[in-house]
């Protein structure tokens, strides 16, 4: 089944990184055709079309951008790297309100070269949080703490659990600071449930994403998220989580995967699609 009903696909997002294969003018057609209303952008791609301009064919194809990727990278000791990182979010907020969403996802940061203070470099991205945050809301954007799965800690980000997310972003309005529901990161943490309960009572749900865990890695772990009934997720449960919050947004599918990337795109779309209402509704 490839006909994509609107009312079975109301809330799926497709992130463009998961057909990575095609241009923003194609991402806008293709979704348009499946009858998907949302698009997860990211920085670079956006940026080479241009911001401005990028945000008009978004919006004349009658799509909603609902989340930017990327900014963070705050866990810098050197002065100089961290006052380029802030000035380089500013940017990215920016970005964001010109593509019309109110969600900057974060990939916070990793340890800085030569250190072990997990501790220290999260305290790091509380002060970034506290600098931006005001910013952000100023141009009705929030900032979307992204949680990644422990193998990353080390050069990417230091912020692991959901319940370490949540712990920096209660420091802030929730109107400037939510996190990232994303279940590739968070499949395997036993607390999932209790913490995705917290974040919808504190208001703090900024992204609801799906990619599956599969096994084995490959080299460089990056690029090895599954498209949705390839792996080891309950994405049913994970969206029955969510709900039960009241979070009602979009869903987004967001998968870095080099097979899905030589694949023809709309042949994804659809695959993508017939597994969400399989899997996901």
């Amino acid at each position: 089944m490839n006909a994509a009903s609107p009312n079975s696909l109301g809330r799926l997002s497709l992130n463009q990184e998961t057909i990575k294969q095609w241009s923003l003018p194609e991402l806008a057609e293709g979704c348009v055709k499946a009858g998907v209303t949302g698009v997860g952008l990211w920085r670079e791609p956006v940026q080479k079309y241009g911001v401005d301009a990028a945000a008009r064919l978004i919006r004349d194809a009658g799509l909603t951008v609902t989340s930017l990727c990327r900014g963070g990278f705050f866990t810098a000791t050197d002065p100089a790297e961290r006052a380029a990182a802030l000035a380089d979010n500013r940017t990215a907020i920016d970005e964001a309100a010109t593509l019309g969403t109110d969600t900057l996802v974060l990939v916070s940061g990793g340890l800085p070269s030569g250190s072990r203070d997990l501790f220290a470099a999260r305290e790091r991205i509380a002060d970034a949080l506290g600098e931006l945050g005001p910013y952000a809301a100023e141009r009705g954007v929030r900032l979307a703490i992204e949680p990644l799965h422990p193998m990353y800690a080390s050069d990417r980000c230091v912020v692991s659990t959901l319940t370490q997310a949540l712990d920096l972003a209660i420091r802030f309005p929730a109107d400037q600071v939510g996190v990232v529901v994303d279940t590739y990161h968070l499949w395997w943490d036993d607390t999932a449930a209790a913490q995705i309960a917290r974040a919808g009572a504190e208001g703090r749900i900024a992204a609801f994403q799906l990619a599956d865990w599969i096994t084995p890695l490959p080299e460089g772990v990056l690029l090895g998220r599954g498209q949705l009934g390839d792996g080891a997720v309950d994405f049913r449960w994970f969206r029955e989580q969510v709900d039960a919050t009241g979070y009602d947004g979009p869903i987004e599918v967001e998968i870095f995967n080099p097979d899905l990337w030589a694949r023809d795109g709309a042949e994804v779309l659809a695959e993508v699609a017939d597994r969400y209402r399989a899997l996901v509704l």
